[in-house]
């Protein structure tokens, strides 16, 4: 069956999707303003270590770096997948989704490690300011994440047994909007917590 075959909405549908669409980028505009206070409160709060920890301590700029290497490589296979969306090539979507579903999960695990190592030395978020600032805005990037993994999981099985219908190419496309807003906000996490945190 052809992409376009495939994938053709009447009138209704398309003003629906489009409608579903502005709905979505209204929820990624809120959501960029949380990360926003996020940022704020943890500019704030960075410089008070209370005597203990401060960022040279705790982070390691090595596994920041694998942590970025991931999650942008994982917005890349995604970028693949969507491509593979519009050429009609159902397994190839499947392939790169499970790619990208890897990649997001070697991400988490690295952060799992990240935040347990921190805990386990006594720099956890009831140590100080910037620590508590810090698992907030890191943590909650990385609940976005998380639930970025399932929403994979979920599109998987409806393109498994769905195909790439015009709702599932829809909810693929919302998805990798979400996937590639929270790469935006890493990268920001990256140059504004880890890299002026260690040098």
């Amino acid at each position: 069956m052809s992409s376009a075959a495939t994938m053709s909405v009447s009138t209704r549908d398309t003003e629906r999707y489009e409608e579903k669409d502005f709905g979505f980028w209204l929820y990624l505009m809120s959501d960029a303003v949380i990360f926003a206070c996020l940022f704020a409160t943890y500019l704030v709060m960075v410089g008070n270590a209370a005597g203990g920890p401060v960022p040279k301590d705790v982070f390691s700029l090595n596994r920041a770096a694998a942590e970025t290497a991931l999650l942008l490589l994982s917005s890349t296979t995604f970028g693949i997948a969507a491509v593979s969306l519009w050429a009609g090539d159902r397994s190839k979507v499947l392939l790169w989704l499970a790619i990208t579903f890897l990649l997001g999960a070697g991400f988490i695990a690295l952060e799992f490690s990240e935040f347990s190592g921190m805990i386990a030395k006594g720099a956890g978020p009831d140590h100080s300011g910037f620590l508590s600032a810090f698992f907030t805005l890191v943590g909650t990037h990385g609940l976005h994440v998380s639930v970025g993994l399932v929403w994979i999981l979920v599109m998987i099985g409806q393109v498994f047994a769905k195909g790439l219908t015009a709702p599932v190419a829809s909810r693929l496309m919302r998805l990798g909007l979400f996937w590639h807003f929270l790469d935006i906000i890493w990268v920001v996490i990256f140059s504004v917590v880890y890299l002026p945190g260690l040098l």
